[in-house]
């Protein structure tokens, strides 16, 4: 090779690698999207204040900032386009793009919706319900209850354990489950029937509407949810005796819904960032909580003058029987497959999945409550 043909192909080769390197720092750099952002409604079933409102809000905050703005939730509080029960009807239809809520205000199209809410309290807590959606069978039984039983054009995540919720508020303690008969009282979901088949008179009310009705004389007590939630919606304005620990409401979660053609529409990984986002706000929400429920049932007994009570043994071994009622009435239904044996395959997956978990639990794990009386409930 000749002095003269030798630079050239060096210069060539030079030329070469600095335009692969220009490539080389091109690809290296951040992926920033110009595609147009994608706006979805997105409204609670929850009033603006209430803390439920606010979980909401963690879950859309959280999906606006991993979708690197190539998708943005605005959220809407309950009333905004459509009332909080009906909110699954809008996202059907499309009026709404998506929405938070609890599947337990669905009850009215298919009891076995509140299976995925206000459940029997087979499950030792509502981590254990989510345990069961998302690693026990329980998805593909929601999805088959949306798509095939009711035909309704949804997809939705489970999302946000909440405690055990209270019995509820009264002007009186309840002390007997006789006290029960013929109240007129407002709850959701399976625990309507589980309160009907005690006795009461159940009446079906929005978070937002509760206080009123409860200070009109509309309803004789009331459960909503937590602390929190009865505190800032005014409960202990309008009745002081709160009673806590139940059976009708052991557990449930919110449940996160999406048109699910808007949703199908989506890229695969923005939908995979309204699924995981559901996820993190899950987690984050049961550390919130912790915080915010804790020093609001201590501000309402101290601040409120609210009589915070457990509900006795005989009220919850009565909810008990009558849970055994409700379920075999509701799995002896046969006037449809998609009543009774569709509510009892649902039933029967969760009691496989109770029985092994909570085995392992109650074997496993030591006593919290031995731990807490060595540490905090010393004399002197």
């Amino acid at each position: 090779m000749s002095e003269e043909t030798s630079v050239p192909r060096r210069r060539g080769l030079l030329k070469a690698a600095a335009v692969g390197a220009v490539g080389t720092a091109v690809l290296a750099t951040p992926n920033v999207s110009r595609a147009q952002t994608v706006t979805m409604r997105f409204q609670s079933t929850w009033p603006q204040r209430d803390i439920f409102h606010e979980f909401a809000q963690d879950y859309v905050t959280r999906v606006n900032a991993m979708a690197g703005g190539r998708l943005r939730l605005e959220l809407l509080a309950a009333g905004a386009v459509v009332g909080a029960f009906q909110l699954l009807d809008a996202v059907n239809a499309g009026t709404l793009d998506g929405g938070h809520g609890v599947s337990a205000y669905w009850f009215g199209k298919n009891k076995a919706f509140s299976l995925f809410g206000t459940t029997p309290p087979w499950f030792g807590d509502a981590n254990q319900l989510l345990g069961w959606f998302y690693h026990g069978g329980g998805e593909a039984l929601y999805k088959e209850l949306l798509a095939d039983i009711l035909k309704v054009n949804a997809v939705g995540f489970l999302s946000g354990p909440m405690p055990t919720q209270p019995l509820g508020w009264f002007k009186q303690a309840i002390e007997r489950p006789e006290q029960i008969r013929g109240l007129k009282y407002r709850t959701v979901g399976l625990a309507a029937d589980l309160f009907n088949e005690m006795g009461a008179a159940v009446v079906s009310l929005p978070g937002g509407e509760i206080v009123p009705a409860l200070e009109r004389g509309v309803i004789d007590g009331a459960e909503f949810n937590n602390p929190s939630s009865d505190r800032i919606l005014g409960f202990p304005d309008v009745a002081k005796t709160y009673m806590i620990q139940s059976f009708h409401q052991r557990v449930e979660s919110f449940e996160i819904l999406f048109n699910k053609a808007k949703y199908d529409g989506l890229p695969a990984e923005l939908q995979a960032v309204l699924r995981h986002g559901a996820e993190a706000s899950s987690a984050d929400m049961s550390w919130k909580l912790q915080d915010r429920y804790s020093k609001d049932l201590l501000a309402m007994a101290q601040q409120n003058g609210v009589n915070v009570r457990p509900t006795p043994r005989p009220v919850l071994d009565a909810q008990l029987q009558a849970w055994d009622r409700v379920i075999q009435k509701l799995e002896g239904d046969n006037s449809s497959p998609a009543n009774g044996p569709f509510f009892k395959k649902i039933c029967d997956s969760q009691r496989d999945w109770c029985r092994r978990v909570g085995n392992f639990v109650l074997r496993y794990e030591a006593s919290q409550a031995v731990a807490y009386n060595h540490f905090f409930s010393r004399q002197g």
